[in-house]
């Protein structure tokens, strides 16, 4: 039996000492001169040309990272906004940071019911069951809607039970916009918020049998963005048995004191991700004024600096 989703990366965090993992969003027009002005690489108003620039410098960065930290989150958006040859390009990221020995969290954030959430779950989760495709590997993890309800969940939990729980999934419960309070935030009859209610389905699912793994947490974790102390302290409460996959870091204004109260008591049950402010670190003057024109290198020490705010604050 492969091993449990939660597990791996449990192990995968203590074996890195960071529960960092770096967000894959890549913006053509921000990418480093080196890359964007390569003569076969800098059309901008070229899908293919754009999309090969984008490619060679999301390598670049996962090489750059994989030591570092133990996960990485692919954003497929970023890449389906170049149509089908970007979906492809998308799907041999996902087998880069594999190869890399990463663990992958593609950012997908599906969501529907029926047959519409099954193909979903095959097409994100599930490794590819084509003859001509049998080399290839779908992400380790994907993010999910829960608003849909356990009709929207279950497909993917099918998924996960058909690959013997080596696949997870992260179910969004609190998300990073503002906006989002508007619904997330509302308060109900009972005096629980949207998200708590949410939260609570989210731990019924997730303790299903068969889910959890010796580390005691499930296959089945959490989008936490976290608000204020109480209510992320709430959060962390109703669902024990999940890992949170906490967005916002550095550009969105998370701090690491802010997200501290996603871990338990002894810094487990996270796994914070990082995106632009790594990603582009190259256009932060904090970096560029030691790394003139060494993109990768400012990338590096970022990433090293957000694996050291969150090392200061969580209990190793």
């Amino acid at each position: 039996m492969s091993a449990h989703f939660a597990d791996r990366l449990i192990a995968a965090i203590r074996d890195k000492g960071a529960p960092a993992c770096v967000g894959i969003d890549p913006i053509y027009e921000r990418l480093p001169a080196d890359i964007a002005e390569q003569r076969e690489l800098n059309d901008g108003t070229d899908s293919g040309s754009a999309l090969d620039a984008v490619l060679e410098y999301c390598r670049r960065v996962i090489a750059i990272v994989a030591p570092l930290v133990p996960a990485v989150k692919i954003n497929s958006a970023f890449f389906e906004r170049f149509y089908w040859e970007g979906v492809e390009g998308y799907y041999s990221l996902v087998q880069e940071a594999a190869a890399a020995g990463l663990v992958v969290i593609g950012d997908v954030k599906r969501g529907d019911i029926g047959h519409t959430s099954g193909f979903y779950a095959q097409a994100h989760l599930g490794d590819p069951r084509f003859a001509d495709l049998d080399d290839w590997v779908a992400p380790d993890a994907v993010t999910i809607n829960a608003y849909f309800g356990l009709d929207g969940v279950k497909p993917f939990l099918e998924v996960v039970r058909q690959h013997d729980q080596d696949k997870g999934i992260f179910a969004l419960v609190q998300t990073s916009n503002e906006s989002a309070t508007e619904i997330q935030g509302l308060t109900l009859d009972d005096g629980m918020k949207v998200s708590e209610r949410v939260a609570m389905l989210v731990n019924r699912w997730a303790t299903d049998e068969g889910l959890i793994g010796s580390s005691g947490y499930s296959c089945l974790g959490a989008v936490v963005s976290p608000r204020d102390e109480a209510s992320t302290s709430k959060l962390r409460g109703l669902m024990p048995n999940s890992i949170f996959l906490v967005p916002g870091f550095g550009a969105q204004g998370k701090t690491a004191d802010q997200v501290r109260n996603c871990f338990k008591p002894d810094g487990s049950g996270a796994l914070v991700t990082a995106s632009r402010s790594v990603l582009y670190a190259y256009d932060d003057m904090k970096y560029l004024e030691m790394y003139t024109s060494e993109w990768e290198k400012c990338v590096e020490h970022s990433c090293r600096d957000f694996v050291a705010a969150l090392k200061a604050v969580v209990p190793q």
